[in-house]
C-alpha cells in the first residue's frame, strides 16, 4: 500500500465514507438486515441521466450491504410512477424509490393526488440535483437562447419542445419562461432522454430541455447547448451561458433523494443512510456524478425529511401562483 494510498484511506475514515462496517452494525440492530436483494425503484427509463447515476450508486450501495441492489424502471407520468409503486410495498427497507421533486407538485396540481408526500414514505437520504440544459439541432437556426425565445415569441405555436414529462422542473421552467415572454409553444412529453434525442434529431419537435444526457451529443457536434439551467456555468461547457446570464432569472437543480415506504423502522433506515452516504461520496460514483455535472448534496433521513415539508410548500405556492394544472 502507498503512502498516498494510506493517506486517502485515513481521510476517507475520517470523514465517515468507509462506511460498511458501520452499516453492518447498525443492520445488525434491524434484524440482520439486509438478507436479501433490495430493489431500487428509478422512475425514468434506461439509459438516461439518472438511471447511469443510479445504477452507479446502487453498485457501490451493494458494496456496503453485502446484498445487490437490482435496478427497476418505471418510466412515465413525470416520474411519479416509482414513489406511487411504493405504496404497495412493505415498509421493511427492501423496495426504495428515487423521489424526483415532481413527487411534490404531482398531488398538487392532479384532480385526484396518487399520494401524500408528506405521509405516504419514508425519506432515506438525500442525494444530488440535476444540471438541466436546452438545447437545439446543430443546424437550428437559433445561436442563442434569445433567438430562440424572439422566434417562438414572433411565430405562435410553432415550436414545439421535449421534456421528460408533465409536471417536471424542464415542464415548468418551459412554462415560466412562456409567461414571462409571452410565448405560446407546445409542449411534448417523453418517457426519457432517448426519446427526446431521437424526437430532436429527427425534426419532431425543435427544441428539448432535458438533463445532461444531451451532454455528448453536444460534444459531438450533432446538438447545440443555449444555456444551462444552473447558477453558474458548467464545468464541461464554460462557453454556454446560464438562464440568468440569457435574460431569464430563473435557477432550476431539480433535488433528489431516496425513499421508502411510510413506517420503515428507524433502524433500517440508518443502515440504508449509512449505505447511501458512502456510497454517494465513493470517488466510482462521484466519477459519473462529474460526467453529468452534478455533485453530492447530502442530507440524512430527518434533514431530508424537512426538506421535502419545505419543498412541498414552496412547490404548491408556485403551482398556485402559474395556475398550473394536469
Amino acid at each position: 500500500m502507498t503512502l498516498a494510498t494510506t493517506r486517502r484511506a485515513a481521510l476517507l475514515a475520517g470523514a465517515g465514507l468507509l462506511a460498511a462496517p458501520a452499516v453492518r452494525a447498525q443492520g445488525s440492530q434491524a434484524g440482520r438486515f439486509p438478507e436479501r436483494p433490495i430493489r431500487l425503484i428509478v422512475p425514468w427509463a434506461a439509459g438516461g441521466t439518472t438511471d447511469i447515476q443510479m445504477r452507479a450508486l446502487g453498485e457501490q450501495v451493494a458494496k456496503r450491504l453485502g446484498q445487490p441492489v437490482i435496478i427497476e424502471n418505471k418510466a412515465g407520468a413525470g416520474g411519479v410512477l416509482g414513489p406511487q409503486a411504493l405504496l404497495q410495498e412493505r415498509p421493511d427497507g427492501y423496495a426504495l424509490s428515487q423521489i424526483p421533486i415532481s413527487v411534490f407538485r404531482h398531488p398538487q396540481m392532479a384532480q385526484r393526488a396518487l399520494f401524500n408526500p408528506l405521509e405516504d414514505f419514508t425519506y432515506v437520504t438525500h442525494l444530488t440535483g440535476y444540471l438541466f440544459g436546452t438545447v437545439v439541432r446543430a443546424d437550428a437556426p437559433w445561436q442563442t437562447l434569445g433567438e430562440l425565445l424572439d422566434y417562438a415569441k414572433a411565430n405562435p405555436g410553432k415550436v414545439n419542445y421535449g421534456t421528460p414529462g408533465v409536471g417536471t422542473s424542464l415542464h415548468i421552467t418551459m412554462e415560466q419562461i412562456a409567461g414571462m415572454r409571452g410565448i405560446s409553444w407546445t409542449h411534448v412529453p417523453f418517457r426519457g432522454w432517448a426519446e427526446n434525442a431521437q424526437s430532436l434529431l429527427g425534426g419532431q419537435i425543435q427544441v428539448s430541455s432535458d438533463s445532461s444526457g444531451w451532454a455528448e451529443l453536444v460534444k459531438s457536434g450533432q446538438l447545440r447547448l443555449l444555456a444551462v439551467w444552473s447558477a453558474e456555468r458548467a464545468k464541461r461547457f464554460p462557453d454556454v451561458p446560464t438562464l440568468k446570464e440569457s435574460g431569464v432569472d430563473i435557477v432550476s437543480a431539480s433535488p433528489y433523494g431516496i425513499a421508502g415506504p411510510k413506517g420503515m423502522n428507524p433502524a433500517v433506515v440508518a443502515a440504508l443512510n449509512e449505505a447511501f452516504r458512502a456510497a454517494l461520496f465513493d470517488p466510482a460514483h462521484v466519477a459519473i456524478l462529474d460526467r453529468f455535472d452534478m455533485a453530492p448534496w447530502y442530507l440524512g433521513p430527518e434533514d431530508y425529511a424537512a426538506f421535502a415539508r419545505k419543498q412541498y410548500a414552496e412547490e404548491g405556492e408556485m403551482i398556485r401562483r402559474l395556475g398550473l394544472r394536469l
